[in-house]
């Protein structure tokens, strides 16, 4: 298991346990992208929609909420569009701190609602992606989008949760 740490500022996310989904979704990504967790660490802030939307402005130049937001350690994007990003190799006996995830209470319950899908699952589901983030993942380009999705879509299944962008 990776070594997950979670600072809860609004208690509304102790009602959905997010703990424990925090380290199942942390844990399904890394295996996802084929490493192994108990080398890695990550920092969850489980957050309202007034604070990311502050992290939001001052770290992205927007304005408003946004479900996830994610603080890599260290750059590991791949050069070119669909190559696998540069994935950290801790040495043997070390745990690599991967970065920062933040998720906010508002907007992630919204989207479960309009969406028709459990909030733990579309939580769990936004927790994968932050961290895919982290491992440098990213879905500006097509074929980056292709390869973090098809990674999702995996860490989930083994999650027994839905493949979130199929169409129903």
């Amino acid at each position: 298991m990776a070594e997950i740490d979670v600072l809860v500022e609004d208690a509304r996310w102790d009602r959905l346990g997010i703990e424990d989904l925090a380290r199942r979704a942390v844990d399904a990504a890394l295996v996802a992208a084929g490493l192994d967790p108990s080398r890695f660490s990550v920092s969850v802030l489980a957050c309202d929609d007034a604070r990311i939307a502050e992290l939001n402005a001052t770290f992205r130049g927007k304005e408003g909420p946004t479900n996830v937001l994610s603080w890599p350690s260290a750059p590991r994007e791949a050069a070119e569009d669909g190559e696998m990003p540069a994935l950290p190799a801790p040495s043997e006996g070390e745990v690599e701190e991967l970065g920062d995830i933040a998720i906010a209470w508002e907007t992630a319950v919204r989207e479960a609602q309009e969406a028709g899908k459990p909030p733990a699952d579309h939580v769990t589901h936004l927790l994968v992606h932050g961290c895919l983030h982290l491992l440098g993942f990213d879905h500006i380009r097509d074929k980056d989008a292709a390869l973090m999705e098809a990674i999702e879509v995996r860490a989930l299944a083994a999650l027994g949760i839905a493949n979130p962008y199929e169409e129903e």
